[in-house]
């Protein structure tokens, strides 16, 4: 039997319940007789227990041999997604994996930017917003592509990716430089494109993300509530036609967000009290309503992690785990405890919050995507390819080379109010000093994006330098006095701050010791909330550039593309997306070319809706 028949009640305005059924044989599984009977066998074979651990995605804690069998063996899981670790480990993680679980196993990776995002060595190709700013379609191919050929060089199968959000919100924490940008019709290209490069790779497929839409508000799931609050037609136009491309064009799974959509949830049950309306992983309404009824969606839907408040704040994490499946969700992310949640899901399963029906249902879904990437079909110690591939595949030169050709194509001129800045060299501009401002706050997730996105061991700043010191500039990076005071004061000498904001710096003095200045600021990107500038008290100095009237300023945002919002007063700007090697060698040779050599067009509104960002 290839076709599961499944009744949801979702209500609509008649309150009649509606028909979900899953197609094996069509799209996007497109199975073969054979295909289908290993699936109806294999689950015809499963225990209780086994069933319910395919509904799980575990995150990896350790790479211990023991740890990794003792996942399949007593907890049965359906997939694995992993802590960062560098390829020859990664592998051997999921060499292990695969040879010792009854059933193939499907192991994601968040190759979002790059196979840097499948293992540490991998490449960072390039962010989705930095690919929008080409404005070609290609390179989001290329992107998924490259990304995940080194994923499956070391293993995995499935992308957590393409980021398929539209970033209307400048102030959203979560999307940052993670989307395509504010154009929908862009937005459908590019994250078409990707996932038509993901699949030159046999067996890969991908799991777009974070239906119904992430980008409108200005909260972090991770630790709040977080509302698409659209209209329905407003959806239909925007979220609703990239996930509808995405679908028609052959899409595997698709991610929930913990994203309430309150509009659709009304239209398909018009009576539901306030209280009662749930983010998609959670919702029937939007999960068997609007994605499998409406969009047509014959795939297999899967969670956000599971420890972000916009599901945990809903109801007691023992009624949640169940809840979720129940709503139309084939597969949860991720353990807390072992023990405790695969109970809850058990427990949710014999009480009937998860029916007979609904677990046969997401049981398909989940084996018929293994047999989708052809994992049945491979003998168990032939399912991670041999060492060979991944050392030729991971960090490829072929990969680094596209990362170069995209930094060329992407870095963008966003502002450039005084027109005969540019060029930048050495006999108009020897002496630079470079400020270098961080955010405020970008937390954990903040500190971790920062580190893969950028080029190394030492700070943006220390790289710029020294790149500008190699091409004949005479760049320094800029000390505040209060930084000064405080290194003083760490070696045991007595300072008085009051001396600092009681001095003085003559504007000539200032002026006298550089011949520009650049502003390089340094955000990942966000996080609850999204990182803003941090600036020094300033008195004269050079904390804040106050000074953008009095020397040449070049201000450059090598992270989140949103810097004006604090620095309006910048008459030259420019969104570099990220601090890699390659985008500074970019940067660098576009600015002693001069402007002419920007060739991006910034795929999100950097000016912030701002009026006097313009000025």
């Amino acid at each position: 039997m290839s076709r599961i028949s499944v009744f949801m009640p979702i209500r609509s305005e008649k309150e009649r319940d509606i028909l979900i059924m899953v197609d094996m044989k069509a799209k996007p599984f497109y199975l073969s007789d054979e295909d289908c009977k290993w699936v109806e066998e294999t689950i015809a074979g499963m225990t209780t227990e086994e069933k319910i651990g395919q509904l799980f995605f575990n995150m990896g804690s350790s790479r211990d041999e023991e740890y990794l069998k003792m996942t399949v063996d007593k907890y049965h899981i359906g997939g694995i997604r992993y802590n960062p670790a560098t390829g020859a480990e990664v592998r051997e993680q999921n060499r292990i994996l695969q040879e010792n679980s009854k059933i193939p196993l499907i192991i994601a990776c968040n190759t979002e930017n790059g196979g840097n995002g499948a293992c540490t060595d991998g490449t960072m190709i390039g962010q989705q917003t930095k690919i929008g700013a080409t404005r070609d379609a290609r390179y989001a191919y290329e992107l998924g592509r490259m990304s995940n050929k080194e994923a499956a060089a070391i293993g995995c199968n499935l992308s957590f990716a393409p980021v398929s959000d539209i970033l209307y919100n400048w102030e959203n924490p979560v999307i940052g430089l993670r989307t395509y940008g504010n154009d929908v019709d862009r937005v459908c290209e590019m994250t078409k494109a990707y996932m038509d490069g993901a699949h030159t790779n046999e067996g890969f497929c991908c799991a777009a993300k974070h239906f119904p839409g992430d980008g409108l508000d200005f909260r972090d799931q991770h630790v709040a509530d977080s509302v698409n609050d659209m209209s329905c037609e407003e959806w239909d136009a925007s979220y609703g036609k990239v996930y509808q491309n995405l679908i028609d064009n052959g899409l595997e799974a698709i991610m929930a967000g913990h994203i309430m959509q309150p509009a659709y949830t009304r239209h398909f049950n018009p009576g539901i009290k306030d209280e009662d309306i749930m983010p998609a992983t959670l919702s029937p309404e939007l999960i068997e309503g609007l994605l499998r009824g409406k969009l047509g969606f014959n795939g297999m839907v899967l969670t956000d992690a599971s420890h972000m408040v916009g599901l945990t704040c809903c109801m007691k994490r023992s009624e949640m785990l169940p809840h979720t499946i129940a709503a139309g969700v084939d597969m949860f992310l991720f353990f807390n405890e072992m023990d405790e949640d695969f109970a809850s899901m058990m427990a949710g399963y014999e009480n009937g919050i998860i029916t007979e029906e609904r677990l046969n249902d997401a049981l398909h879904r989940i084996l018929a995507l293994k047999a989708h990437m052809g994992l049945h079909k491979k003998a168990k110690n032939e399912i991670v390819p041999p060492v060979e591939v991944m050392e030729q595949v991971v960090g490829c030169e072929e990969h680094k080379a596209m990362a170069r050709e995209i930094s060329e194509k992407g870095i963008t001129l966003v502002k450039y109010k005084d027109e005969d800045v540019l060029p930048m060299i050495p006999s108009r501009y020897k002496r630079i000093m470079i400020v270098s401002v961080s955010g405020l706050s970008a937390g954990v997730m903040g500190t971790m994006m920062a580190k893969y996105m950028g080029g190394g061991k030492k700070s943006p700043a220390e790289r710029l330098r020294d790149k500008l010191i190699e091409k004949g500039f005479d760049a320094f990076i800029y000390e505040s006095p209060l930084d000064a005071l405080a290194k003083r004061a760490a070696a045991g000498e007595k300072v008085d701050i009051n001396m600092y904001f009681a001095g003085k710096t003559p504007i000539k003095d200032f002026v006298e010791n550089q011949d520009l200045i650049i502003t390089l600021v340094d955000i990942a990107g966000g996080f609850q909330p999204v990182a803003r500038p941090g600036f020094g008290m300033s008195k004269g100095g050079g904390e804040i550039p106050w000074y953008v009237h009095e020397l040449p300023v070049i201000v450059i945002g090598c992270g989140q593309p949103f810097v004006l919002a604090d620095i309006p007063q910048a008459r030259t700007y420019i969104n570099t997306y990220d601090s890699a090697d390659q985008t500074f060698d970019a940067l660098i040779e576009k600015l002693m070319s001069g402007s002419d050599a920007f060739i991006g067009e910034d795929p999100v509104d950097a000016y912030c809706g701002l009026w006097d960002t313009h000025r």
